[in-house]
């Protein structure tokens, strides 16, 4: 793959940056368990549906893209999916929570601002002694919390093994009355990240970046989402420069990888990606259709989801890639 202009970078950054290293080859850190949670509630899409007095038939639903979503109740907290989830990511790794070093829980739609969530989340699954803290990054904040989990492991030589959790309850965050009462959901996703061989395959590369011009895109300062109009540019153009800038870095073509597995926005978004990246339909993978956006949790629950159905298999090369608020935008190179 050629380097191509990128709007975030300068043309020397786009050259220095096509020829840096990949930042995690050979560190040995590989996703070892997948899990996930959705809530018990089902909200399924039919034709004449009606939110807040306005009806929506069959070819609306269908453009949206989501024919359902799963729904938090009151007891259905983050904490309280954070921890189912990353309790089945333990067991499929099988490893026990007193081994674990660190959890890093993502999570931008329940922020609050004392204590953080991911200590209670540790404790509840009990690895009360991990050091656990929060970050945010919207819907980024899977990506944010591998890459920061990433570097923390590989700093100190005594820690082994972190848990990464994303969990969102998107379905409070969507305006009465508008279209994302019928896209935004609630899950949580888990996965946990290991030092091991070096010679092995696992974490390749990540990237986060900021466009702070950018940041007010999509907002929420009122407690609901409102996105501008220019949103899906900007999100098709973003993610189009993050796997371009991670193809080119690890000397790889679209047609190396065997499966792209993105945060899903919405299926303009989803088309723009695919055609930008000229990428056979077969190999964008999300379960936007049935689970809606998840948030930060939507990248780790569709690798759970189709790892445990078969779909995706072990030593597959994956690339995902997602947007947020912020402007961030970022992505992850990696084996299964």
């Amino acid at each position: 793959m050629a380097v191509t202009a990128d709007p975030h970078l300068s043309q020397e950054e786009t050259l220095m940056y096509a020829h840096a290293s990949p930042a995690w080859t050979g560190s040995g850190l590989s996703f070892t368990g997948l899990g996930h949670y959705y809530p018990r509630t089902v909200v399924r899409h039919h034709d004449g549906i009606e939110v807040a007095g306005r009806t929506y038939h069959q070819e609306e639903i269908d453009e949206l893209g989501v024919h359902s979503l799963h729904r938090a109740e009151e007891d259905e907290t983050v904490e309280f999916m954070a921890a189912r989830a990353a309790t089945a990511a333990l067991g499929k790794a099988g490893r026990e929570p007193g081994e674990i070093d660190l959890l890093v829980l993502a999570n931008w739609t329940d922020r609050q601002w004392i204590p953080e969530l991911a200590p209670a989340v540790a404790a509840s699954i009990g690895a009360a002694e991990a050091l656990a803290f929060d970050v945010c990054g919207a819907c980024t904040g899977f990506v944010h919390a591998v890459q920061i989990a990433s570097a923390m492991l590989t700093a100190d030589p005594s820690a082994r093994r972190a848990v990464v959790v994303a969990a969102d309850r998107f379905t409070r965050r969507a305006r009465i009355g508008t279209r994302g009462q019928l896209v935004f959901g609630d899950a949580a996703g888990a996965v946990v990240l290991e030092k091991g061989d070096p010679e092995t395959g696992g974490l390749r590369d990540s990237i986060l970046a900021c466009d702070a011009s950018e940041a007010d895109t999509v907002a929420a300062r009122d407690g609901w989402l409102r996105p501008k109009p220019e949103l899906i540019d900007l999100a098709v153009r973003s993610s189009l420069s993050v796997a371009e800038r991670l193809l080119e870095r690890n000397q790889l073509k679209v047609s190396d990888i065997q499966w792209l597995v993105p945060h899903p926005g919405n299926n303009a978004i989803h088309t723009g990606v695919r055609d930008g990246l000229d990428l056979p339909g077969e190999k964008f993978v999300t379960n936007f259709a049935d689970r809606g956006n998840t948030g930060c949790a939507s990248i780790p629950i569709a690798l759970s989801e189709y790892t445990e159905s078969g779909r995706l298999r072990p030593g597959d090369l994956v690339l995902s890639t997602a947007v947020g608020s912020g402007w961030y935008y970022g992505g992850l190179l990696y084996q299964l």
